[in-house]
């Protein structure tokens, strides 16, 4: 992780820049602005939560681990969120492990200084408990996304989400990465990623995915990617999700 030095700006993350601008100013000169690498871990299991950090354009996948190693993805983060939710929810425990997907900038900030901020009340408060409740809706859906619904729908659903983290139709992912994100073998992830190149959907050469027909991919997914944007919509604005 880097450390810069340059001029704190208006925040480019969605809750920052949300903030009326006597709070941010009175948190402005506790954050730093870090350079999180690809495969950064930002948090871990059963760790003290140091920082609190809200990205720019890097995209956190945060990560349920299982005792022989698995994982599977719960959620991204990325411009419109934070990564440490425990901190404002009266722990400083990690239960899952937060992981840079895509790297990219963001705002770090000591956990104690946001909770206590958190625990004046009034604006910050009621936007960091509705977004809480935007990721509670994702952890959900997801839940129900993995039992009920078929891999080339679940990879559809997975497809939208990073393109609208990253604000992009092309990004590098290799299969392996994709079935770990996912919970699957990879083996799973080279048929679905077929029916949907083979529809015209998608490209895929050497771990480069673009996405041919946005409207089609949306149309593939399952109702989950609608369900959990509709929400972040609802209680974040427009330009949340």
């Amino acid at each position: 992780m880097l450390i810069t030095n340059k001029p704190l700006m208006q925040p480019e993350n969605q809750l920052l820049g949300a903030l009326p601008a006597d709070i941010y100013e009175r948190l402005a000169s506790h954050f730093k602005l870090v350079s999180l690498p690809t495969q950064e871990v930002i948090c871990e299991v059963a760790e003290p939560i140091d920082y609190v950090y809200f990205p720019h354009h890097a995209v956190i996948s945060l990560l349920a681990t299982m005792d022989d190693g698995a994982t599977v993805e719960v959620a991204l983060v990325s411009q419109e969120g934070m990564v440490g939710l425990p901190v404002i929810l009266g722990d400083n425990i990690s239960s899952i492990r937060g992981i840079v997907q895509v790297p990219g900038e963001a705002m770090r900030i000591d956990a104690d200084i946001i909770k206590a901020e958190f625990a004046r009340g009034g604006f910050l408060q009621n936007l960091l408990l509705r977004y809480v409740q935007a990721v509670l809706t994702e952890f959900a859906q997801g839940a129900a996304c993995n039992r009920l619904h078929s891999l080339d729908k679940r990879l559809a659903r997975w497809l939208l989400k990073i393109a609208d983290r990253r604000q992009s139709q092309e990004f590098p992912l290799t299969q392996e990465f994709i079935a770990q994100m996912l919970g699957v073998r990879r083996s799973g992830v080279s048929v679905a990623a077929g029916i949907l190149s083979q529809s015209g959907i998608i490209s895929y050469n050497r771990g480069h995915i673009s996405i041919l027909d946005r409207k089609a991919l949306e149309a593939t997914s399952c109702e989950c990617y609608r369900v959990v944007k509709d929400e972040f919509t609802r209680l974040l604005g427009k330009s949340s999700y």
